[in-house]
């Protein structure tokens, strides 16, 4: 349960700590005092979107920090062993921090975390009833989640839902494969063709580069031949002169010089080693003219080729070198036509086993549903009678889905309906025409969902709107029962609710050197005679209206 919740720096809130026990608190004050103040600064510790403006004027940062004692909440403590967050003492902090730069910090225990992580944390903790559920009432879409809720069926429904979703993912999938298969089977005949075509090329990966400079040498290869045989003449076949001739001659007349100078022994050097550097490359063209090829059946071959290797890649819209990967390409997707019934098969028999299993799962869910929802309906309408609305009886239908859907939601969607007077016939809540009698079916429905639920603390904000009177009175009985069962914190106008409850803290709004301050206080039972004084509407001075707010108090046991 909270124990603790301290407030700085927020709203008209500068430095707050409240202490809070177990049973019920009422939270009163007067209008515009900033009752809200408290429920909005928990909700930033429970992972509530932060709106930068709630930071008290001219200061830099927010800070609220909410203590929760653990004791007997397994729940939470596994999801705290699950997030590797150390507990001591079964004591849980959760703070938030706001900066008037628009950054937004939070811990758990002194450990930095995300809002995603506040608030599954925060939903084992509080849950939160406000008067807005009146309006949620009215979306049918929320009858079925209160009967799952009330009878504590979220992991059935979850698994229905579950298998739902995957059933669908697998009929889409199932769905895009045979449109696939359509299409390539529109195409079947050309896709046969072309890889027919191509295997009988057999484009080889390189082969393209490989026959052009291929081409190249067989196309020039008589002029190579010749202009290889000239060079070679030169070096050192040509009878009359060649330079290999030269150089030896050029040498031996040097050497013939007595007293050769430093200088032409260096030139001497240089010769030789021309010498033989001529001697290899007349070697060298040896050996080239011997690799040239003179074979024009095989230029023929080359040309041919590579003639239709062009042809084929002009006729397919692609460079010759893409021919092989294209090919491998043409023969995946016929491959893939060819698996695609045995892949449809596979889908089928998925879909058949996931059918079966939702099938099983949804009639469950809906016997557990029908089952819940009769305990609801006596629930609710017997609290109806307690708050005034005897001739009211709360039912509920089960509007069935079509039989070859297959819904989230299971076999049915819920709905809840009222009649209001004897003899007329259910119909549903948005055709109240009274707002009041709305706000009494919405608080009669929370009490009996909140009596099955396990989270520790409750929290009801302005739930009793629109009602008064006797009615008020066991509207304050009932949240004083949910009390004694655990923590219920209530924000009230009501001096009839008030009275009820264990703890009275009062929300006040004051000024102090041309600021704007709110405070929370816990009440003494002198004080709480005068505030349930005023909420009666009468002077909180006087002595028929301090009397009447006694009374009030003296009769809650």
């Amino acid at each position: 349960m909270l124990t603790h919740l301290a407030i700085q720096n927020f709203a008209l809130v500068s430095a707050l700590e409240l202490e809070f026990g177990s049973g019920m608190t009422a939270i009163t004050g007067e209008t515009g005092a900033g009752k809200s103040i408290l429920l909005d600064a928990l909700g930033l510790t429970l992972g509530d979107r932060a709106d930068m403006g709630v930071i008290r004027q001219d200061c830099d940062r927010a800070d609220i920090t909410a203590t929760f004692l653990l004791t007997q909440q397994a729940q939470a403590l596994a999801w705290l062993a699950e997030q590797e967050i150390a507990v001591e003492d079964n004591t849980c902090l959760l703070r938030r921090v706001l900066s008037r730069d628009g950054r937004s910090r939070a811990w758990i225990n002194g450990q930095p975390c995300t809002l995603t992580q506040l608030s599954q944390l925060g939903g084992l903790l509080i849950d939160i009833h406000s008067q807005h559920e009146h309006q949620s009432l009215l979306k049918t879409s929320t009858h079925q989640l209160l009967v799952d809720t009330f009878g504590q069926l979220e992991t059935q429904a979850l698994k229905v839902r579950t298998l739902a979703q995957q059933h669908r993912k697998l009929l889409d999938t199932l769905e895009s494969l045979q449109q696939t298969g359509l299409e390539l089977r529109a195409q079947q005949e050309l896709l046969t063709y072309q890889v027919q075509e191509l295997q009988e090329l057999n484009p080889k990966k390189g082969e393209f580069a490989e026959l052009e400079a291929e081409h190249q040498r067989l196309t020039h290869a008589e002029s190579i031949l010749s202009t290889l045989q000239a060079v070679a003449s030169i070096c050192s076949e040509n009878e009359n002169f060649n330079l290999e001739q030269g150089l030896s001659r050029t040498v031996a007349l040097l050497q013939d010089i007595p007293h050769r100078t430093p200088l032409l022994e260096e030139t001497i050097g240089l010769l030789e080693s021309a010498k033989i550097q001529v001697e290899e490359a007349s070697r060298n063209l040896d050996r080239a003219a011997g690799q040239v090829e003179l074979n024009p059946e095989r230029l023929q071959d080359v040309d041919n080729r590579l003639g239709a290797l062009h042809s084929a890649a002009r006729k397919h819209r692609r460079v010759e070198e893409s021919l092989p990967e294209y090919l491998l390409s043409l023969e995946a997707e016929l491959t893939t036509l060819s698996k695609i019934d045995e892949r449809s098969g596979e889908i089928q028999a998925e879909l058949d086993k996931i059918f079966t299993e939702y099938s099983d799962a949804a009639c469950q869910l809906s016997r557990a549903r029908k089952k819940a929802g009769d305990k609801l309906e006596k629930a609710v309408n017997q609290e109806l009678y307690r708050l005034g609305m005897a001739s009211a009886k709360l039912s509920l239908a089960y509007h069935a889905h079509k039989a070859e859907e297959i819904h989230p939601q299971g076999f049915e969607q819920i709905e809840l309906l009222i009649s209001t007077n004897p003899g007329q016939e259910p119909k549903p809540l948005v055709k109240i025409a009274s707002g009041g009698e709305l706000s009494r079916v919405s608080l009669a429905i929370q009490v009996v969902i909140a009596q099955n639920m396990s989270i520790p603390t409750l929290v009801f904000d302005e739930v009793d709107v629109g009602i008064g009177g006797a009615t008020a009175k066991v509207v304050g009985e009932l949240l004083r029962g949910l009390g004694t069962r655990g923590q219920v914190l209530c924000v009230t106008h009501q001096a009839q609710v008030a009275a009820q409850s264990h703890q009275h803290l009062l929300v006040s709004k004051h000024v102090t050197n041309e600021s704007t301050e709110t405070s929370l206080v816990l009440l003494n039972k002198k004080e709480r005679v005068s505030e349930v004084a005023r909420m009666l509407g009468g002077d909180e001075n006087s002595i028929k209206s301090l009397a009447h707010a006694t009374e009030l108090l003296s009769q809650v046991s």
